[in-house]
C-alpha cells in the first residue's frame, strides 16, 4: 500500500458516510407530508434541503479524497486519545435538555445545554472555567435560546415547551 493510501481510504469512507447519512435523511423525508403550509413551504422542505446538502457535501468529500486527499488540512492537534471529561460534560448537557425541556421550558433547558457544552469544550481546550466564564456562558446561552424560542413560537406559530403559557418564556 502506498504511503497515504490508508489515509485517503479513510477520507473516502468519511465522504461515503456523509452521502449515506444524506440518503437516509432523504428516505425519511419521503414519509413527511408535503402539503404546503405558511408561505407555501411544507414540513418536508427543510429535511430535503439538509439531505441534498449532505449528499452534495459528501460527494465533494469523496471527490477530494479520491483526487489526492483532503488538501490544506491541518495536522491533528491535541490528545491522541478522546478527552472523556469534555465528552461527559457535553453529553450531560444534551441529556439535561431532553430531561428538562418540558419542565423548565425551552429557553432555560437550552441555556443549560449551552453552558454545559461550553464547559466541556473549555476543558478540552485546556482553559479554566472561572465564575466569569460561567456567567458569560449563561448570558450567551440566553441570548441564543430566547430569540430562537420567540422566532418559533411568535413568528412561525410552532409550539415549543415554555415556562409559562404566554409564549414569551
Amino acid at each position: 500500500m502506498k504511503p497515504g493510501t490508508e489515509k485517503h481510504l479513510l477520507q473516502t469512507l468519511v465522504g461515503l458516510a456523509v452521502v449515506l447519512l444524506g440518503l437516509g435523511l432523504a428516505l425519511g423525508a419521503v414519509s413527511i407530508p408535503s402539503a404546503a403550509g405558511y408561505a407555501g413551504i411544507g414540513p418536508n422542505f427543510l429535511p430535503w434541503v439538509v439531505a441534498l446538502a449532505l449528499i452534495l457535501c459528501g460527494g465533494f468529500m469523496v471527490r477530494e479524497a479520491r483526487g489526492g486527499g483532503f488538501r490544506n488540512m491541518d495536522e491533528a492537534l491535541g490528545y491522541e486519545q478522546p478527552y472523556w471529561p469534555g465528552f461527559v460534560w457535553m453529553s450531560a448537557g444534551l441529556l439535561a435538555n431532553a430531561a428538562l425541556i418540558t419542565t423548565i421550558g425551552f429557553i432555560l433547558s437550552c441555556t443549560l445545554t449551552f453552558v454545559l457544552a461550553a464547559r466541556g469544550l473549555r476543558l478540552a481546550a485546556g482553559q479554566s472555567a472561572g465564575t466569569q466564564s460561567w456567567l458569560m456562558d449563561c448570558i450567551t446561552g440566553l441570548l441564543i435560546a430566547a430569540p430562537v424560542y420567540w422566532m418559533f413560537t411568535q413568528f412561525l406559530a410552532i409550539n415549543l415547551p415554555g415556562l409559562t403559557s404566554t409564549g414569551w418564556l
